[in-house]
């Protein structure tokens, strides 16, 4: 998870969310000028047990009076009903409309009133949540979190309110070309499976959601067992650890969830063109990947960064875009999931273009999965990796999200401290062995969303 890399990004989060909280992660940023953790800060990790068993992950950082929660349960979308998808989005749309005995209006004006962030968020396999708050606010913060996940109200009117405004943005996602394009490939590459639905739902499934299934997700997701918690910032583990149990220690002690299938993605080669009227055509192409566990998935990091994962510096980038004028931007990415795992990239690119780019791009897989990266990209690609990694705990919050995504793959409390030693330690034997198990130029599924010119099966299989 926090080496995915991943462009394929059906996560959003219910609109109601971004626009109430913009002003108060603007004041909190603007107060604290976007607070700094050192490389030996975010190292510093340390685990905190409460007294009832619940397990955090903190840093501890007393320079600025500022502390951030972030804690997430397995389960996610891929707990959504069949005929119900959209529901676990929008929970997360509703689940601080007013809780306890605090209706809507009061409970988000608090939260406003005292600066609080708070916002939950539903991914694919994991319902998550996101707490920033000023020191001398926590007390009150701490309090409205405990309510939101124990006791949320999900009344007629925020929950009709929430509803219309995810309903509006799955009408406009009807008329993305990138969203049309991400699920179709997601579609043909895991059919039937809970993967291959819209996150937020369609119009029918989150129509169909009642009061009652808001209420089944939260009891049925919402657990002590599958629950994951980071914590940054100013607060240390004898306040933390009774805190715990103060803020989730009512929750029940084991989720019931559903059984998720593992799912192999199709071998291809399968070509699918949806045709809409735009002036460029948007690809997105890919196949099997590798899990987040599987040994191999390090060096299957380092490969892709070499071929398309790597922005500016990527091979994809300077034969699509540097040599031939394909496209603007082109990108590959490793996007693995709990139940799946994917090889995956797009581009833009003009309509009568499509079957020259699609062809660059296949000869640039089977270049790498034939001949490997060269010593120098492999030293250019570590030398990258292990220099920006820093920039991934320059924040309370980016500490936070690491924290979370580490804990979820099970990557254990020292990966901070190993990741980079392991980046270090993957040789050309390594990565070319890896090029060539994991790229298959013949085997991708493409799907175009566009009036493409000229092609064909033939672009695909050739």
């Amino acid at each position: 998870m926090t080496e995915s890399n991943s462009k394929l990004n059906f996560e959003q989060p219910a609109l109601a969310r971004l626009a109430r909280n913009l002003v108060v992660i603007l004041a909190i940023a603007i107060s604290f000028n976007f607070a700094k953790f050192s490389d030996a800060n975010a190292t510093n990790i340390e685990r905190v047990v409460s007294p009832g068993g619940i397990e955090a992950w903190l840093v501890e950082d007393h320079s600025l009076p500022l502390i951030t929660f972030k804690f997430a349960m397995e389960g996610g979308a891929a707990q959504d009903p069949d005929g119900k998808s959209g529901l676990a989005n929008l929970v997360s749309g509703l689940i601080d409309e007013g809780a306890g005995d605090m209706e809507s209006q009061a409970f988000q004006g608090r939260l406003q009133e005292l600066a609080i962030s708070l916002l939950f968020h539903a991914r694919r396999d994991t319902f998550e949540g996101s707490l920033k708050t000023l020191t001398e606010h926590s007390e009150e913060a701490f309090r409205l979190l405990r309510l939101a996940l124990n006791e949320p109200r999900f009344d007629d009117e925020p929950v009709e309110r929430i509803r219309a405004q995810v309903l509006t943005g799955i009408r406009a996602s009807l008329q993305s070309p990138n969203e049309i394009a991400s699920y179709a490939w997601m579609n043909i590459a895991v059919p039937g499976h809970v993967y291959a639905r819209e996150l937020n739902g369609t119009i029918d499934s989150v129509n169909a959601i009642t009061n009652d299934d808001l209420h089944n997700y939260v009891a049925r997701v919402l657990a002590k067992d599958n629950l994951m918690i980071s914590v940054v910032g100013d607060i240390d583990a004898d306040r933390l650890a009774p805190l715990l149990d103060e803020i989730f220690g009512d929750l029940p002690d084991a989720a019931t969830l559903a059984d998720v299938t593992d799912a192999t993605p199709v071998s291809g080669p399968v070509l699918d063109i949806i045709e809409m009227d735009i002036p460029q055509a948007i690809v997105r192409f890919g196949h099997a990947g590798l899990a987040r566990n599987d040994p191999d998935f390090i060096p299957a990091y380092i490969v892709n960064h070499i071929l398309g994962g790597g922005s500016f510096s990527s091979r994809l980038y300077a034969e699509v875009r540097e040599k031939r004028g394909l496209a603007y931007s082109v990108y590959s990415y490793l996007f693995p999931l709990d139940h799946a795992a994917f090889f995956s990239g797009g581009v833009a690119t003009q309509n009568e273009r499509v079957g020259e780019t699609i062809s660059t791009l296949k000869d640039e897989i089977r270049r790498m999965a034939d001949e490997g990266p060269t010593e120098e990209e492999l030293a250019s690609a570590k030398s990258f990796l292990i220099g920006s990694y820093p920039l991934r705990f320059d924040t309370g919050e980016k500490i936070a999200e690491q924290l979370i995504g580490i804990q979820n793959a099970n990557l254990g409390i020292e990966y901070i401290n190993d990741r980079n030693g392991m980046i270090e330690a993957v040789t050309i034997e390594d990565v070319r062995r890896v090029a060539r198990d994991l790229l298959t130029a013949d085997n991708l599924i493409v799907t175009i969303v566009g009036r493409p010119v000229g092609v064909t099966e033939i672009n695909i299989d050739g």
